[in-house]
């Protein structure tokens, strides 16, 4: 069994990759991050995919980076760092390029690069009993797979410094009230959550929500003025799609549109 797979319903759009190293609660090694990004990379630019889902299989979503590899040669560290991120970090690239809502779906331990993965990712649905910790101080080092750059615009600041100075670890229902995770559903309804969520996004206007996280990914480093003209050039653009025309139709006609994705 592969250390990532990659599911395609293709009547509905959903792609689901699940990490699969349960005996070690999906620690990411070279191995698993390569396996990760060959199981997304399929998933580029392919106007098929509506909604792709992030989770992981056995006990846990992925308790953060294989730290084993480290301790054998501390002087090859750096170079291990290289090869997981190398994969990872294109990993991040097309799930966040992708028009395709992204949604994790996680449980048990969410920690490390497993969180920063997480954030990385559109919504998140957790089960409860779900543990988020970043624990790199713990090890003296600083986040990776985009921690630094996620965390601070869906906490804040001070809330993303308490999650790496102070070592905190927040349960789901806290993860929730701090914006960390959108939904928190019992631990034994979590793959149902899982399934309504990921319908209800394949079933809506693809073309749209890829506008929408380009303009969100960026808005916090561009003037207000140039936002404006985005969005506007934006919108404009929708009213070319086919989703644009049955959306409004559908609006005035009181009934509920049908999206094609296009």
């Amino acid at each position: 069994m592969s250390l990532a797979e990659l599911k395609i319903d293709p009547e509905r759009g959903i792609a689901t990759i699940t990490v699969n190293r349960p005996q070690v609660l999906n620690a990411i090694d070279v191995p698993t991050a390569r396996a990760i990004f060959e199981a997304v990379r399929p998933l580029q630019n392919d106007p098929a995919v509506r909604c792709i889902v992030l989770r992981g299989n056995g006990r846990a979503f992925i308790a953060g980076g294989d730290l084993a590899r480290f301790a054998e040669d501390f002087d090859q560290a750096a170079n291990v760092v290289d090869e997981l991120l190398d994969a990872l970090h294109p990993t991040i690239e097309i799930l966040r390029g992708h028009d395709a809502p992204v949604l994790a779906s996680v449980h048990g331990a969410v920690a490390g690069a497993g969180l920063s993965l997480m954030a990385a990712c559109d919504l998140v649905v957790a089960a409860e009993g779900t543990r988020f910790l970043l624990a790199y101080d713990r090890i003296g080092a600083s986040p990776d797979c985009g921690g630094t750059w996620f965390l601070p615009r869906l906490l804040g600041e001070r809330r993303a410094a308490e999650l790496m100075m102070l070592g905190e670890t927040w349960d789901a229902e806290t993860a929730q009230r701090m914006g960390l995770v959108n939904r928190v559903s019992p631990a034994d309804g979590l793959d149902a959550m899982t399934e309504s969520l990921s319908a209800r996004l394949a079933s809506g206007p693809t073309l749209a929500y890829g506008a929408y996280k380009r303009l969100a990914s960026q808005a916090y480093n561009r003037p207000l003025l140039i936002q404006l003209d985005l969005e506007r050039a934006a919108f404009k653009s929708a009213t070319r799609t086919a989703d644009f025309r049955a959306g409004v139709e559908a609006f005035l006609g009181r009934s509920t549109p049908v999206f094609a994705g296009r």
